[in-house]
């Protein structure tokens, strides 16, 4: 009996803290709103690049089994548009723009055409919410994505480039200018591509506008500039793989001119940062709606 009388006695005598602010604790306790600054940053934001490698695997591993004949159809695609040019134009300066366009075509396909349909629908499935979760920066979404789908194109370009030397017979010695027109105007592409999956109020919007953007590389890009109206050429001036093509095309001659060469080249990479920087702006923009 005593010793129920003692340990009640202990208990009344012992403070109860459970109803004190943290405000008034004693030496060590943060004051609240530090504590509660702490509680809501749970870790360090991911850096740049790790992020952007990371982004970029996962969308590589994916297009691979999924974007593995899209591919293939592109490359027949284009493949065929040249087998049907062959029979208009005989060669010379023509033969180079149809072999150059062609190949960027490929790009086009992929890195314009499924980039739109891939972020339409991401957008209207609410992938873009997952994204938002995790603590990576927007540009390494886009950058990581673009990259990949741009980076997938490679096969089927080189293959369009080779068949079209061969069909037409343009020299093979300059293609290792691909290694600069792919990257670049694959940049320029995606960026476009993306800006136009992520703006478009729905997936079928986004994927109409995807379609128009390819048919828009085709029609521009692999018919003979020469034989366009003027006004025409005006609006090929200001579609983006327009300077891959030129780029890829001067060098089919026996001595190309670097300096212009290198000028289109770096035309396509200016419109690259600015598709780029776009479409991450627009991922922003979806990703907090």
């Amino acid at each position: 009996m005593r010793m129920g009388q003692d340990d009640c006695r202990s208990e009344k005598e012992q403070p109860d803290v459970s109803v004190v602010s943290a405000d008034v604790l004693p030496g060590s306790a943060l004051p609240a709103g530090e504590e509660a600054a702490g509680a809501a940053e749970l870790g360090p934001r991911a850096r740049m690049w790790p992020s952007l490698v990371a982004v970029y695997r996962a969308q590589l591993s994916r297009a691979r089994f999924a974007r593995i004949p899209l591919l293939f159809v592109a490359t027949f695609q284009s493949i065929g548009i040249m087998i049907l040019m062959r029979g208009v134009v005989d060669g010379g300066g023509e033969a180079e723009s149809v072999v150059a366009g062609a190949s960027v075509l490929v790009v086009a396909f992929v890195a314009l055409n499924l980039l739109a349909q891939y972020f339409g629908q991401l957008r209207a499935s609410g992938g873009l919410d997952h994204y938002a979760t995790l603590p990576v920066p927007p540009a390494a979404v886009v950058l990581g994505a673009a990259g990949a789908y741009a980076s997938f194109t490679v096969p089927g370009t080189v293959v369009t480039a080779v068949f079209g030397c061969v069909l037409f017979g343009l020299p093979l010695a300059h293609l290792w200018i691909l290694a600069a027109v792919i990257p670049l105007a694959g940049a320029a592409l995606s960026g476009l591509g993306a800006a136009l999956g992520l703006l478009a109020p729905r997936p079928e919007l986004a994927t109409l506008l995807g379609q128009l953007g390819m048919s828009a590389a085709l029609l521009l890009g692999v018919l003979p500039a020469d034989r366009m109206p003027e006004a025409v050429r005006f609006a090929r001036d200001l579609l983006p793989s327009t300077y891959g093509v030129e780029a890829l095309a001067r060098t089919f001659g026996d001595h190309p001119d670097w300096a212009i060469v290198l000028g289109d080249l770096a035309v396509c990479g200016a419109v690259g940062v600015v598709s780029l920087a776009v479409a991450t702006w627009a991922y922003r923009r979806a990703a907090v709606r």
